[in-house]
């Protein structure tokens, strides 16, 4: 069958010009790169869902907040490394409004993107107990953190979390906790990339167990607010952000201002960790730092080692980003909603056309609508269905890069497609359709 939408040559020479042997099992980036290859090529437009890309402007107080800091000169200076002052402000203030937590304006430390923020927890959390060597990955989850521990030499072990929703999380946890070896556990709340959310209950678990074994749990809030299924945009009202620090201190969240603000290019987020945590005092990290006190240990020992802190002038984006929504002036949330119409109809064409969402539920509630979502077709894997795609314009990557046991699904996000290209997502689909049915 080589009456596809796309070039069934040019797509075939240009996968085996890849040198991957499976490119199912390509990483994102490299499919990225292979997709941008055959559209030069070819000319012609692919529906792009493998990129985890922000697909909406920026919001202008960000931006100009970033360009008066650099007109009056802080590129010229080396920022504090435990951050400028109004951003720990308002990032306090932020986790108030939104979470309903309490953090001290000196436990919020600015990164370089979630991802150092993450990669810095690691190497931190290794440290704090001799006995404690391994992480946890709740997963399906962000490939890069399975690298990042690669890169690093250190240990992890993982789960596919969806056979394990409910009252079913508690003893599979406390199945890796009781072993005394996990000093950490991190998942993503809503997921990358299935999409699913944990409940309070779910969270209220993890904390409890946190708890009974002293674990640090990483609460990566990439795409915070964004279960649309609830109104999380009010600033000091209820509903709030469902999070697990509201159920342990033994907490680190990640939040970030790549997809709730649009502002993924200048690399910054923001940690929060527990007052509990940040003052504590860790004997065990006299191996490796001049101080047992965990905050200061993480800040001037590792952040320092890293990149001695987080660009001056994105700090000052975000911090008036914070303060926006912190007043009320700015409501992220209806922004970003965007994502949630797109991926309620985009869903719909993928079903009416022989496709299944893989990720289906929270607790026996189907899923939100959100960022991304997940789909599979009788009779291919993830990676064949990936390879398979390709031929007819649409790009996404298979769930087993991600720690998924779902080996027939592939993730779509939706970001950079825009409501222009339904129509030809539907026609390649129903092509799809008609030739594999």
């Amino acid at each position: 069958m080589h009456d596809t939408p796309i070039n069934y040559d040019v797509v075939r020479r240009h996968i085996r010009e890849c040198n991957i042997k499976n490119i199912g099992k390509a990483s994102i980036r490299e499919i990225k790169r292979l997709i941008n290859n055959i559209e030069k090529e070819t000319g012609d437009q692919f529906v792009r869902m493998e990129m985890g890309v922000p697909g909406l402007v920026p919001p202008e107080v960000g931006i100009n907040a970033e360009i008066e800091a650099l007109k009056s000169g802080v590129a010229a200076i080396y920022p504090e490394i435990e951050g400028i002052a109004p951003l720990k402000k308002e990032a306090a203030r932020f986790a108030k409004l939104f979470l309903d937590i309490d953090v001290d304006e000196a436990c919020c430390v600015p990164t370089v993107g979630s991802m150092q923020g993450g990669f810095a927890a690691f190497i931190t959390l290794a440290r704090i107990n001799k006995e404690r060597d391994t992480t946890l990955l709740i997963d399906p989850g962000f490939p890069v953190h399975h690298q990042q521990h690669i890169v690093l030499g250190q240990k992890f072990e993982s789960f596919d979390v969806y056979d394990f929703r409910g009252e079913k999380l508690r003893d599979k946890l406390e199945s890796y906790f009781s072993k005394g070896n996990i000093h950490s556990v991190l998942y993503s709340n809503p997921n990358n990339p299935s999409w699913i959310c944990f409940t309070d209950h779910e969270l209220k678990i993890i904390g409890d167990l946190a708890n009974k074994y002293n674990v640090v749990i990483l609460e990566d809030l990439a795409y915070i607010g964004m279960d649309f299924r609830k109104d999380y945009s009010k600033p000091g009202v209820p509903p709030f952000q469902p999070t697990v620090a509201k159920y342990t201190e033994n907490y680190i969240l990640l939040i970030s201002s790549s997809k709730a603000f649009s502002y993924a290019g200048q690399r910054v987020s923001c940690m929060f960790i527990s007052n509990k945590i940040f003052h504590s005092k860790m004997p065990d990290l006299l191996r490796f730092y001049t101080t047992d006190n965990f905050g200061r240990a993480m800040i001037y020992g590792t952040i320092y080692a890293l990149s001695a802190g987080t660009s001056h002038s994105a700090q000052y984006a975000l911090a008036a980003m914070f303060k926006a929504v912190n007043d009320g002036t700015y409501n992220f949330i209806e922004v970003v909603r965007e994502y949630g119409e797109k991926a309620k109809i985009m869903k719909k064409l993928f079903i009416d056309n022989g496709f299944h969402i893989v990720y289906d539920q929270d607790e026996g509630v189907p899923i939100a609508d959100g960022f991304y979502f997940t789909f599979a077709y009788p009779g291919f894997s993830g990676e064949q269905l990936l390879e398979e795609l390709l031929y007819y314009g649409i790009s996404a990557i298979a769930l087993s890069i991600t720690g998924s046991q779902r080996s027939e699904g592939v993730r779509a996000c939706v970001s950079l497609v825009k409501r222009e290209q339904f129509p030809a997502l539907e026609y390649r689909l129903k092509k799809f359709h008609e030739q594999h049915s």
